[in-house]
């Protein structure tokens, strides 16, 4: 096994502080979680599966708002094995448990995200609109694949907005970088927006309401991310049209009030150590 491989297995023991910050604001960023080597050692193959499988072809000035926020390329770990190493890793996993209270967890999906030199914001929203779960506990992992500072468009979250109902019906565009921050400023819930350092992981829960700045780099801001459920969830009732295409998409076969267990969604945390 090589350092980097290594470094993917060795668990991480998760601070007090860290997990009542979670808790508390609906996100944790935990600088070095992973070595920068790991990271260096496998965004190669992460961008180049990106490369081969993007199918987002218009120029940046012909597309929508959301066209413009990123590249966005989802299940990589079913093209490589290199990507499944780093998807499958469970000291990410298992520091999505941690965060979650629970014993273990299961694939929902990963994304690679990717903000083209002069690529424009991604509006605010929160993630569980899209998806037909029976809880809250699904988070995402956002490992960027370089530093990110402020130019580029590191993630920023509106603190303790997971207990926040408006906007949960609005999908992520226009309208909803317009209304989130209007009710989020309204609300008096502080935005937080730090750069990333190489190596430096942070999860948000589904319903934490997020935004990312447009990247003003000369280079692309190259992100993989990783969904984690509670591996005992179940699917509600979907709610919406992208909920009912995430159903088929992401958890194939499975019925509502069902735990789904396809293929596609493996348990990656059996169990704390």
């Amino acid at each position: 096994m090589t350092t980097t491989e290594r470094d993917l297995q060795r668990p991480h023991a998760l601070s007090g502080a860290s997990r009542r910050h979670f808790d508390e604001h609906g996100f944790v960023t935990l600088p070095g979680l992973l070595a920068p080597a790991t990271v260096e050692a496998y965004e190669p193959e992460i961008t180049a599966k990106v490369i081969e499988l993007n199918t987002q072809h218009l120029p940046l000035a012909e597309r929508d708002t959301y066209g413009k926020a990123f590249l966005q390329v989802t299940n990589l770990w079913r093209h490589s094995e290199r990507v499944r190493e780093f998807v499958f890793s469970p000291r990410l996993a298992g520091t999505a448990a941690d965060l979650l209270g629970v014993d273990a967890v299961r694939l929902y999906h990963d994304q690679a995200l990717y903000k083209e030199p002069g690529g424009g914001i991604t509006p605010w929203h929160a993630d569980q609109y899209y998806w037909p779960l029976s809880t809250d506990r699904a988070v995402t992992a956002w490992v960027p694949l370089q530093d990110t500072p402020a130019e580029m468009g590191p993630l920023a979250f509106a603190a303790g907005s997971h207990r926040f109902a408006f906007g949960r019906d609005l999908p992520i565009g226009d309208d909803s970088e317009r209304a989130v921050q209007r009710a989020l400023a309204d609300a008096d819930l502080p935005l937080v927006e730090t750069p990333y350092g190489l190596g430096d992981v942070s999860f948000h829960l589904g319903w934490t309401f997020h935004r990312a700045s447009a990247n003003r780099a000369a280079s692309p801001r190259r992100v993989m991310t990783v969904i984690y459920v509670d591996a005992r969830i179940t699917v509600a009732e979907p709610a919406n049209d992208p909920q009912r295409n995430d159903l088929r998409t992401w958890m194939p076969g499975t019925a509502v009030g069902e735990i789904p267990t396809s293929p596609l969604n493996p348990v990656l945390h059996p169990g704390r150590s």
